[in-house]
Parts: structure tokens; C-alpha cells; sequence
């Protein structure tokens, strides 16, 4: 095996850490090493994960509410696998009390409308 392999393996190897969202929340996430993509686009989340997915990279996927909600094939894809691509949203830096996730309604239905009150 030569060098080149061996620096290919252990990049395939290694987990990606990449931020989406506002210019604003992404420039936090430069600060600590993630690569960032400020002020995304769905078509731009989707080119992003059709790479992890083809490329078979491991990867964390901080994106904003707002591009968690865009609902891309992709997105859908790779929530339902599961493993590999771990996303996290995160709510909108400026408006973080109007913050729903998703999971809040299911977690409402199941236990009832005062499961998450304070």
C-alpha cells in the first residue's frame, strides 16, 4: 500500500464536521474547526450530502432550522439510514425562542400537550 492510499484511507477514515446555516451562527462553527457553509441553500445541503453519501464519509451536520426543515431527498435519506451522517439542527441564531424541533410535537403527542411546559 502506498502513501497516497494510506492518506485516502485515513481520510475516508476521519469524520467530517461541517455547519450550515446563516453567515452569522456558521462563523461560531469556523472558530472550532468545522467546515462551513454560510448562508445555504437547500440545493447546496443536498450537493453537500449527495458527496458524504457517494464519497462514504462519516460526518457531523450542524445545520439551522430553517435548511433541517427544506426536506431534500437527500436530507430524508440520510435520517431514515441513520449511522454515518449524524445531523443536528439547531435553532435560527436570532430568533432561538421560536424554536420548535420536530421532535417536540411527536413527544406531545405521546405524553400530552404539558410534557413540555416549564
Amino acid at each position: 500500500m502506498d502513501i497516497e492510499e494510506t492518506h485516502a484511507d485515513r481520510r475516508r477514515e476521519e469524520t467530517r464536521l461541517i455547519a450550515m446555516g446563516s453567515a452569522a451562527l456558521v462563523e461560531g462553527f469556523s472558530l472550532i474547526g468545522f467546515e462551513t457553509h454560510p448562508n445555504a441553500t437547500p440545493q447546496e445541503l443536498e450537493a453537500v450530502l449527495k458527496e458524504l453519501v457517494r464519497k462514504q464519509h462519516k460526518a457531523l451536520v450542524i445545520l439551522e432550522h430553517p435548511l433541517a426543515c427544506s426536506g431534500t431527498a437527500t436530507l430524508t435519506q440520510v435520517r431514515a439510514e441513520g449511522g454515518r451522517i449524524v445531523v443536528v439542527e439547531v435553532p435560527p441564531l436570532h430568533t432561538p425562542n421560536d424554536y420548535h424541533p420536530q421532535v417536540e410535537e411527536l413527544v406531545q403527542r405521546i405524553l400530552g400537550p404539558s410534557a413540555l411546559k416549564e
